[in-house]
């Protein structure tokens, strides 16, 4: 028997323009803070933006963020709270710092509970923050939302970039849009990841070099917006609005 409330996902994701879903073949390559930054920028442009952190592993946005109190309000569904300029919602809402150990069928549940009773505002882009790697949570979260768009972080280690590969390969098989890949935490720039990304017919938007002072500005938006880090961050948020309007412009 079909679930009702899947149904009702496509009513709740009406009011969003466009879905970025910020992705990574596995963990501990910056993924939370090129979402959380991107989300950032992108509403400090001027745009009506959200971010919603699905990593069910281990949700971090809120302390990116510095989100220390507040809960979603709860009227005929979810209402995210506002922090930071963005409307937020987040998993560790409701985990606090207890571990989630969700196998299955479980995280389908869960994943689906969400996304039917969240109710958006109008907003022209949501920044999802997409658990790592392609497992159940992932596969899931492709089925649920087709429109959703990929930007994709990896590091230059030639490992984490094998697991993007397979990242890649799916989302091309699949024939989901993706908007480029971008390389985090670079210290000795190569021509590896753009060559490869490149040459599986994807495309490349650049190198975010290693920020030494990044760690201690977490929790502190202020001082993130301030870093090279959310410089270049920036550019990617340039390249991603620039995209979009050579797209209206077709």
């Amino acid at each position: 028997m079909a679930d009702p409330r899947v149904e009702v996902i496509d009513r709740r994701l009406s009011t969003i323009d466009r879905i970025i879903a910020v992705s990574s073949g596995k963990g501990g390559v910056g993924k939370s803070v090129v979402a959380s930054t991107l989300a950032l920028t992108l509403a400090r442009r001027g745009l009506e933006v959200g971010l919603l952190d699905l990593d069910f592993t281990c949700p971090t946005t809120h302390l990116i963020l510095g989100v220390e109190d507040g809960m979603p309000e709860e009227e005929r569904g979810l209402l995210p709270p506002r922090v930071q300029g963005l409307e937020y919602l987040s998993l560790a809402y409701y985990t606090k710092d207890r571990p989630t150990p969700l196998r299955g069928g479980d995280i389908s549940n869960a994943i689906v509970e969400l996304l039917s009773i969240t109710r958006w505002g109008q907003l022209a882009l949501l920044v999802v923050d997409m658990p790592p790697g392609i497992g159940d949570a992932t596969l899931d979260l492709l089925r649920l939302i087709p429109q959703m768009e990929f930007l994709v972080v990896t590091t230059p280690s030639h490992i984490a970039f094998e697991t993007v590969r397979r990242l890649l390969g799916l989302l091309g098989g699949l024939r989901r849009r993706v908007v480029g890949v971008v390389e985090n935490m670079v210290m000795n720039p190569s021509d590896f990841v753009e060559g490869e990304v490149e040459a599986m017919g994807f495309p490349y938007l650049g190198v975010i070099p290693f920020d030494p002072e990044l760690e201690g500005t977490l929790g502190d938006v202020e001082a993130l917006m301030e870093t090279s880090f959310a410089e270049a961050v920036g550019r990617i948020a340039s390249a991603l609005l620039d995209e979009e309007a050579e797209g209206e412009g077709d």
